[in-house]
């Protein structure tokens, strides 16, 4: 298969006949869980991701005692791939939640200055959840999708004193903008989008580029031993703004 892959991207083609700038079908489907205050399901072509969201009650930072807090977690489930293993998240898990996370929290997506109760006392928890339910590659660009969708679908539950009252909701999630992640992947002198399982098993280098609805860049994360000249991160780039539009159509 590894040669197969090869030798399409080296004739210019790809598996299931896309273009070298064409993401896979893509499905969004919000309030996927009823447990959650917003979540979203997200299908890109076989990968598939669902994102939580929860608010909980917290101390602030010190350093911003009147913004809420986001918290972002990644769960690789066991079902979503042969090599996924239970228990505590693997590396592979950690980088894309914290990947997500940069991109959220750079883009300033969530007012999270409107988060406060109790100024320097108490505010908004956001935690995200991010569950892997099948890999099919590309789960950094699937996992933001879902993650800004369930934001967007997000309300604030009711709060009386200390206790939150779950069902009960006083308003939506303070939000301004829709990042979104593109992927752009690697191999010899060919770029391209949205990389499946079987081109990611062959790829020199993969980009992720976070980017914010008035064209601001706002997260990079660079995965694989090859290397990106300034001449392809600056192509790379071009690619990310322009296949960010179209992905945020679907927020």
């Amino acid at each position: 298969m590894k040669e197969f892959v090869q030798e399409l991207l080296e004739n210019g083609e790809r598996i299931e006949k896309r273009k070298f700038d064409e993401y896979r079908p893509i499905k969004i489907k919000t309030d996927v869980s009823l447990k959650a205050e917003g979540s979203a399901l997200v299908e890109l072509g076989k990968t598939k991701v669902v994102a939580g969201v929860k608010l909980g009650i917290g101390q602030p930072f010190k350093d911003v005692p009147d913004e809420g807090i986001l918290i972002v977690n990644a769960e690789f489930t066991p079902l979503a791939h042969e090599e996924f293993e239970p228990g505590p998240p693997g590396e592979d898990a950690i980088e894309l939640a914290r990947v997500v996370d940069r991109a959220i929290r750079e883009s300033h997506a969530i007012e999270l200055e409107k988060l406060a109760i109790v100024p320097g006392e108490k505010v908004w928890t956001v935690f995200i959840d991010i569950a892997i339910l099948n890999h099919h590659g590309n789960l950094i660009d699937a996992a933001a999708l879902a993650s800004v969708a369930a934001l967007w679908n997000t309300r604030i539950p009711k709060l009386e004193g200390e206790e939150i009252i779950r069902g009960e909701y006083v308003g939506k999630l303070p939000m301004v903008y829709k990042p979104v992640i593109v992927t752009v992947g690697k191999y010899k002198d060919k770029l391209f989008v949205d990389p499946q399982i079987e081109e990611e098993e062959i790829i020199e280098a993969k980009l992720s580029v976070g980017v914010r609805d008035d064209d601001m860049i706002c997260a990079m994360q660079k995965q694989g031993d090859g290397t990106l000249s300034l001449k392809e991160i600056d192509k790379i780039l071009d690619i990310a703004l322009k296949k960010s539009k179209e992905l945020r159509r679907f927020i």
